[in-house]
């Protein structure tokens, strides 16, 4: 049993979102006392579900005589197939003068546009774009921090029914490349450059040669951010800023093209860590209808609340993090290091902005707890309700480090999903406990279970996460698959008929779910499969160690489990240290979990989300090639475990 470590009060309940949901519902849905009971009828009858989702949050646009098509074949389902609609005209619903969008930039600027300056900003964008000859299906690509300017170009280009796709401006050349260069946009957005841990970095030499070796991209819009004198550069024909971009435009109501549901909204990109970068092409109304729920029902997110989400515009939390205005919420956005000049940060904005959602990784929770930020003894917090985690799982010490040092009545929702859907299967629940280590439920509409290798459903035992139901923000597909076979190969040739996403977890009896990590990264040892998250848990709990990165090495035709940590500056790796981390592994997990060999790096590569790279570092060590190290955010540190003498005996 699993310690709960926070229960909603009855009057939470009641004035939640979700339980207005539940009242509303007709009587054909049963009874639904609680949250288990409105899952369990959210996934037997989907059509009803959806069709009454989309009715209780007002979304904007015709819905359409049939709610789904073709339920049967989970692939090849159908939402909505009548519908017609516009994400961006779903997020513009507001107007007037209270906050629509606040900014902080690291550099200590602060943006606030009210709803009607959004309007304004996105209609003078969206006229330019109609001079550009931008419209329905064109992909506009952008190449940005996270700044209002983004927000409203993004706004701009969805009005058109264009597509829209970004990276953070920390990707390398090569790596927007390998992104956009697939994808053929028509226009690149890009701001004159970006701040990040104290730096200033000028993002303008890469957007002009972007400009010219993409043939397909007719201008290059430069955005402002760190003051470049745009004027006394040599931009070229494909450069200009935003400021001429939208020279002489005065703003007006901004008429929005409506759209089939299952017309492309986004282009997000896999890690792409194993090769070129998957471009997964995301749904107009899957999107917003999964992002609104996500919002609504599971985060209980309203007019007036106020939603920050620590994301760079190179993570799917951008989109769904701008979605949140469809719920008439304020968007908190900041941009820059989380750590400067020190580890409050995001809390120091938080207390300012009167945050009521606030997101981040679990990453960052661990370099909190470690590095001993405790914003409920120096902040005030008291408008905070929610606080979302996700990126990797986030450990049973990260929930009650949440509790004990930042507050301890929240409801602290780990939400997980993926790139793939640019959504959740599960997450949070404002009517149900918190229980440690466990993500809150299984989403709304998403009929999660679990699976063994023979596609059998487990019951209280780890293995694969599986949807074995449609929904509706399963992809359309991939960019250049023209017949699917990428696209099916990645999520439905391991289970017919079943949506396979490639995590390693278990399904707990109070309703949550647990991950292990990912499933193509499981240990095997003598032939029994262990999650990696299992051994992180033990390991980020000891003080020296920073965190840790653990993979199965092929070795005397076994797999034996090797562990690499990184240290406190200070700390060596002695005998004394590798026992410690050995006993306490041993104690809580099992003696499978316990790693053959332990060794120290001076670092650990991740991606620019910043998720560890457990398949590059395996591949490093049994001396195969990493295909693709520009998706890394420290491609340099692969170098540190190549050749190891530790790892040859």
């Amino acid at each position: 049993m699993s310690k709960q470590l926070w229960q909603p009060s009855d009057a939470r309940i009641t004035a939640s979102l979700t339980q207005q949901f539940i009242n509303g519902l007709p009587k054909t849905a049963g009874s639904i006392p609680n949250y288990d009971a409105l899952w369990n009828w959210s996934v037997q009858d989907k059509a009803a579900f959806w069709s009454a989702f989309w009715e209780f949050a007002n979304i904007i646009g015709e819905r359409g005589n049939l709610a789904l098509k073709n339920e049967v074949d989970v692939k090849n389902a159908k939402f909505f197939p009548n519908a017609q609609l516009n994400y961006a005209e779903n997020l513009l619903r507001q107007k007037g003068g209270d906050a629509a969008v606040v900014f902080h930039g690291e550099n200590g600027d602060r943006l606030e546009w009210s709803w009607d300056e959004l309007h304004a900003q996105t209609s003078r964008i969206q006229q330019a774009l109609i001079k550009q000859g931008i419209g329905q299906g064109d992909r506009v690509a952008a190449f940005v921090p996270n700044t209002p300017y983004t927000l409203a170009a993004m706004l701009a280009v969805t009005s058109l029914g264009a597509v829209w796709s970004s990276c953070s401006p920390d990707f390398g050349y090569n790596g927007v490349m390998d992104r956009f260069g697939q994808i053929e946009p028509k226009l690149l957005f890009c701001a004159d450059g970006y701040f990040y841990n104290g730096k200033e970095f000028s993002s303008v030499e890469t957007a002009q040669k972007l400009g010219a070796d993409i043939p397909s991209v007719q201008q290059v819009i430069i955005t402002p951010y760190i003051g470049t004198d745009l004027s006394a550069l040599e931009l070229g024909d494909k450069c200009t800023s935003l400021a001429d971009f939208t020279a002489s435009i005065e703003p007006q109501e901004i008429a929005f093209t409506r759209v089939a549901f299952n017309a492309p909204l986004f282009i997000l990109f896999s890690s792409g860590t194993t090769g070129l970068p998957k471009c997964i092409i995301h749904s107009v109304g899957g999107t917003l209808l999964q992002h609104v729920k996500e919002h609504q029902l599971q985060g209980d997110i309203r007019p007036g609340d106020r939603l920050m989400y620590f994301t760079t515009c190179g993570w799917m939390m951008w989109n769904w993090l701008v979605s949140g205005l469809a719920s008439g919420a304020t968007l908190i956005l900041f941009d820059g290091s989380p750590f400067y000049p020190d580890g409050n940060r995001l809390a120091d904005i938080a207390q300012r902005e009167k945050v009521t959602h606030f997101g981040t990784s679990a990453k960052y929770i661990d370099a909190c707890a470690k590095g001993g930020i405790t914003p409920a003894t120096t902040h005030d917090l008291s408008d905070l309700r929610t606080i979302f985690s996700t990126g990797s799982p986030l450990a049973p010490e990260g929930f009650e480090y949440i509790y004990d040092a930042w507050k301890s009545d929240v409801c602290l929702s780990s939400i997980a999903g993926g790139t793939d859907i640019a959504a959740c299967f599960t997450g949070g629940s404002p009517i149900s406990p918190v229980y440690s280590g466990q993500c809150q439920k299984r989403q709304l509409g998403m009929d999660v279970r679990v699976f063994d290798d023979e596609g059998r459903e487990t019951n209280g035992e780890p293995g694969e996460l599986v949807c074995v139901g449609p929904h509706p923000s399963q992809p359309i597909g991939f960019f250049n698959d023209p017949l699917g076979e990428k696209y099916h190969n990645a999520y439905f040739a391991k289970f017919d008929n079943v949506w396979h996403h490639g995590d390693w977890v278990e399904i707990t009896p109070e309703g949550g779910v647990v991950f292990f990590g990912r499933s193509d990264a499981v240990l095997n040892p003598g032939g029994v499969r262990i999650g990696t998250a299992e051994i992180y848990r033990q390991v980020e709990r000891i003080e020296q160690v920073l965190e840790g990165l653990v993979i199965g090495q092929q070795w005397d035709n076994d797999v034996r489990v090797v562990l690499f940590v990184r240290l406190r500056d200070g700390v060596t790796l002695d005998d004394e240290l590798a026992t410690r981390i050995r006993k306490e592994i041993r104690a809580n997990a099992t003696p499978r979990h316990v790693p053959a060999k332990i060794i120290a790096v001076a670092d650990i590569p991740r991606t620019k989300s910043g998720k560890i790279t457990e398949l590059a570092v395996r591949d490093v060590v049994h001396g195969r090639p990493v295909k693709n190290t520009e998706a890394l955010a420290n491609a340099e540190a692969l170098e540190l475990f190549k050749n190891l003498p530790e790892l040859q005996d």
